[in-house]
């Protein structure tokens, strides 16, 4: 092969592998994040790795089949609850702020009721706990609630660009404190870089 040739052939495949592999958002700096917990956010646990993105369905509020895929390219705070927890409707409104403060292309709050919870009870809950930022999702059968190892609720993830988990928080928080703020806020900052 040609020294022209050769060239023309590193130039296409570094062509076709940035066009295979588009770059991805920054990861955050895990332990720059784990600085900011304070209040309920010391619960927040990181994950040491990415954990590999789960696949399994759930539903929107129609019964439409839903993914993490389909939310691929932000931020998730994916939280687990039920209409007959009472730490869920504690915590509720802060993630319905969370939300209405943050959510956009880079960043979304996502709860999905999981187990018997049917739409008119979730209805009446969002209505009791004036949610009106929150689409809602389920998991009626539980099945994406024992992939992700859900034990107790409420159970909230926070999931990367790429749907991996990247921290966990066991029980209900207050999401719009100001360090729940800060952390989200260092997330959305590293996925628009």
């Amino acid at each position: 092969m040609t020294l022209k040739k050769a060239f023309a052939a590193a130039v296409l495949y570094a062509a076709g592998a940035t066009i295979a592999n588009p770059v991805l958002a920054e990861a955050p700096d895990i332990a720059a994040l784990a600085e900011m917990r304070g209040g309920d956010m010391k619960k927040l646990s990181f994950s040491a790795e990415p954990v590999a993105r789960i696949d399994t369905a759930f539903q929107d509020e129609n019964g439409n089949t839903v993914t993490f895929a389909d939310f691929e390219g932000k931020y998730l705070l994916v939280n687990f609850w039920a209409t007959w927890c009472a730490p869920c409707r504690h915590e509720m409104p802060t993630l319905d702020a969370l939300q209405d403060a943050y959510g956009g292309d880079d960043f979304q709050v996502v709860t999905i009721a999981t187990g018997h919870n049917p739409l008119p009870a979730i209805h009446s809950f969002f209505e009791e706990a004036d949610v009106t930022n929150i689409d809602i999702y389920r998991d009626p059968k539980q099945k994406l609630a024992r992939e992700m190892t859900v034990f107790g609720l409420p159970m909230t993830m926070i999931l990367n660009p790429q749907g991996q988990e990247i921290a966990r928080l066991r029980g209900d928080a207050d999401w719009f404190s100001p360090e729940a703020q800060e952390i989200v806020k260092a997330l959305i900052a590293s996925n628009t870089k």
